[in-house]
């Protein structure tokens, strides 16, 4: 979400291809996330999507042509070009792209775009032989050597019967790219080591005992340290969901699979933030086939796996370390309990039994605690959010450091 006072204002330029229909839910993700949102189509494009449906959604004027001297008083190409804190061309054809490598201005949106000083973030989506051409790999390189910013095409089945890579990456992913691109770069020089998820611990080959962890808190952790120009290593337990755009994901199953990638990795990394739901124990014996019913009750034995995070607090090395508690009773104390036993900087606890705090959802409530002894409650609000507040206190305790 946009978090600076000041709304950011997107220019969108969308171009000829069936892949305009994606920006339609483009340009709707970008308003629920409180971007302004100005919209110029091609000539091309408005066979696809009619301009009212972009102005519908923006609440904007939607600019079509140069030379229109309704649009020009109300917008101006060049009030338009100077607006934009980000320029964004979703979908991008291998045209557009050819006459932007070129220097070609000989419509509305190659005009304001040749005009504009901010950045420029290119989204193509085109038939896999035609992203495949010389040429238009040439081009692409050309704009890179030139500061644009290229999202690489997502691959798949293509409307044109192939399949492969250019496809237009989900909006979701390119609303991700867009606040990356404009969120103010302060965790850059941190290597953040994140873990996020379940672990799996088998019982047989076809059962495991695990918890209910979804992993979207430790996701939106990576997607907001990325954004805010960490390097991030995600390592992630058993989810179902999209790896962050400029995390390393590191796929792992059981504790003991998590500890060997952590520790691995723990010597690069500047801080570690814990937020996957690791598991505390595991079968004593793994049965080699599966355990049929019985008619009786069967015992199950579980021995504790290693308390990581203890191990990690007793090998800081300098680093910054960040727990996470989930309760359900006595937040504060079990929170500040746990600081204090596993040596960290910072824990964030929240009470799973409240309305809006459970696994699997899309919100938090957190409570954070440090060293100082303070405890800052924070109110209801999304995992997205909530990890952009983990940041600025973990740079406040940093700085007072």
């Amino acid at each position: 979400m946009a978090t600076s006072t000041k709304q950011p204002i997107i220019v969108l330029g969308v171009t000829g291809g069936i892949a305009c229909y994606k920006a339609v839910e483009l340009v709707r993700l970008l308003v629920k996330a409180e971007f302004k949102v100005r919209v110029i189509m091609t000539r091309g494009a408005m066979e696809f999507v009619t301009p009212l449906t972009f102005q519908t959604l923006s609440g904007h004027p939607v600019a079509t042509e140069i030379f229109d001297l309704t649009q020009e008083s109300e917008i101006g190409h060049i009030h338009l070009a100077d607006s934009a804190d980000l320029f964004v061309i979703a979908p991008a054809t291998a045209n557009v792209i050819g006459k932007i490598a070129s220097g070609i201005a000989d419509d509305l949106l190659t005009t304001v775009l040749m005009a504009t000083q901010a950045p420029v973030l290119v989204a193509p989506a085109m038939n896999i032989h035609m992203y495949e051409n010389p040429i238009l790999q040439e081009n692409l390189r050309k704009l890179r050597r030139v500061g644009y910013h290229i999202m690489e095409p997502a691959e798949g089945y293509l409307a044109c019967g192939y399949e492969g890579k250019g496809r237009l990456p989900d909006p979701e992913k390119i609303v991700e790219e867009i606040e990356r691109l404009l969120k103010k770069k302060d965790l850059s020089g941190e290597k953040l080591l994140i873990t996020a998820g379940p672990n799996r611990e088998p019982l047989d080959p076809v059962r495991y005992i695990s918890n209910r962890s979804s992993g979207k808190m430790g996701y939106a952790l990576a997607r907001a340290g990325a954004r805010r120009g960490a390097e991030v290593v995600l390592v992630s337990g058993p989810t179902v969901l999209e790896p962050p755009a400029r995390a390393r994901l590191i796929s792992v199953i059981t504790a003991a699979d998590m500890r060997e990638a952590i520790l691995k990795e723990y010597g690069q990394c500047t801080a570690v933030i814990m937020a996957a739901a690791v598991s505390d124990y595991h079968a004593a014996a793994v049965a080699e086939k599966k355990i049929k019913r019985g008619k009786g009750p069967i015992e199950l034995r579980l021995e504790p796996n290693p308390d990581i995070l203890k191990e990690l607090g007793n090998n800081k090395e300098g680093k910054w370390l960040i727990g996470f508690a989930a309760e359900t009773e006595d937040l504060t104390a079990n929170a500040q309990k746990k600081l204090r036993d596993k040596n960290l900087d910072m824990v964030v606890a929240n009470n799973i039994a409240e309305t809006g705090s459970g696994f699997d959802g899309d919100t938090n409530i957190a409570t954070i605690v440090d060293r100082s002894g303070a405890a800052r409650s924070l109110p209801m609000m999304s995992k997205d959010e909530l990890a952009d507040q983990i940041y600025d206190h973990f740079l406040a305790l940093k700085s007072a450091r």
